[in-house]
C-alpha cells in the first residue's frame, strides 16, 4: 500500500453465529458489534456475507430482499453515519432482473457500494439469486484504496488479480464458508496466496457453527501481502478480529515478488509486440 507509515487503519472483522433467530435478533447483534467497534477506534467494520437474514434461511432471503433504498440497509447507513464508520456486509438486494447477493458498503455520509456477488456457489444460490455482471468499484476508506468480493469470487484468482490492476490495496470478503476440509484449506491457504500474489490484504468474514441447512467453518481471517494471516478466528465459536492494517511493514515482501509489476511490464511488451505485428501486416497489404 502506497501511503505514509502513520495513515494505517484499524479494521474489525466479526464472525457471526449462524443458528436462526427470530425476525430483528441479528440485526440487533450487528447494531451492537458496529457500536462496539466504533467505540474501539475501528475504521472499519466486516460482517459475513447475507449477515442480517443468515445464510441458510432460503426463500425468506429472497422474499423478503429490499432494493437499494430499503429499511435494511437505510439503517446500516444511518450506523455508519452516527458511528462515523465504515460498515461492510452481505446483503440479499433486490435489483433489476431479480435479487442479488451482494456485498454492501456503508460510509459515513456517502451513498451505498453495492456489489453483486458474480459467482453463486451451487443449486441453493443460483435458486435464489442473479449473478452479477460487474467488478467491484475501487473506494477510498482509511486513505486506502478498496475493493469488495462476496465469498465464492475470492477462489477464483482472475476476481482478485482485477482488483488488485485496477489499484485495489486491500479487498474485503464477507463470506459463507461451510465446513469441510476443502473449505478449511481455502481459509488456511487460498485466501493468504490470494493476498501475497496480489500484494494487497484481504478480509475474509465468515459464519460459525450451523443453521437450519448448513454448518460453517469459521476460521475468519485477515490476511497480509507476505501471505501471513495476522488476525484468525476460531473455527468452533463467533468471535471478533482486529488488525492494524500498515502497508509499509509489507514493502519487503513486495520488492522481493514484484508480480503486479512484471504483469504490467509483460502486458505493455505484448502489447506493442502485437502493434508491430499489426503495422508490418498493414504493410504487406498495400
Amino acid at each position: 500500500m502506497k501511503r505514509e507509515a502513520e495513515a494505517v487503519m484499524q479494521v474489525r472483522a466479526c464472525q457471526m453465529p449462524a443458528e436462526e433467530l427470530e425476525a430483528g435478533s441479528r440485526l440487533a447483534a450487528i447494531r451492537w458489534l458496529i457500536a462496539d467497534a466504533a467505540s474501539d477506534g475501528a475504521d472499519v467494520v466486516v460482517f459475513p456475507e447475507l449477515a442480517p437474514t443468515g445464510y441458510g434461511a432460503g426463500d425468506v432471503i429472497r422474499d423478503g430482499a429490499e432494493a437499494a433504498d430499503g429499511v435494511t440497509l437505510s439503517e446500516i447507513r444511518q450506523l455508519a453515519d452516527d458511528h462515523e464508520v465504515t460498515v461492510i456486509l452481505g446483503l440479499a438486494v433486490r435489483a433489476e432482473g431479480g435479487v442479488v447477493n451482494a456485498a454492501v458498503v456503508a460510509q459515513p455520509k456517502q451513498a451505498p457500494i453495492v456489489y453483486a456477488k458474480q459467482h453463486l456457489y451451487g443449486d441453493y444460490e443460483k435458486a435464489l439469486f442473479v449473478p452479477g455482471t460487474k467488478a467491484s468499484p475501487i473506494f477510498e476508506v482509511a486513505g486506502a484504496k478498496a475493493g469488495v468480493l462476496v465469498c465464492f469470487d475470492v477462489e477464483f484468482p482472475e476476481r482478485v488479480r482485477e482488483l488488485a490492476l485496477a489499484g485495489a490495496e486491500i479487498v474485503f470478503v464477507p463470506t459463507a464458508l461451510p465446513a469441510g476440509e476443502a473449505s478449511r484449506f481455502i481459509a488456511e491457504s487460498v485466501v493468504p496466496v490470494r493476498a501475497f500474489e496480489n500484494h494487497l490484504f484481504v478480509v475474509y468474514v465468515n459464519h460459525v457453527g450451523r443453521d437450519g441447512r448448513f454448518a460453517y467453518q469459521g476460521l475468519s481471517c485477515i490476511a497480509a501481502p507476505d501471505g501471513s494471516r495476522i488476525a484468525l478466528a476460531p473455527e468452533d465459536r463467533p468471535a471478533t478480529i482486529d488488525a492494524t492494517i500498515d502497508g509499509t511493514d509489507y514493502a519487503t515482501a513486495v520488492a522481493i515478488n514484484p508480480y503486479l509489476d512484471e504483469l504490467r511490464a509483460a502486458t505493455l511488451l505484448r502489447e506493442r509486440a502485437l502493434t508491430a505485428m499489426e503495422r508490418e501486416d498493414e504493410l504487406w497489404t498495400r
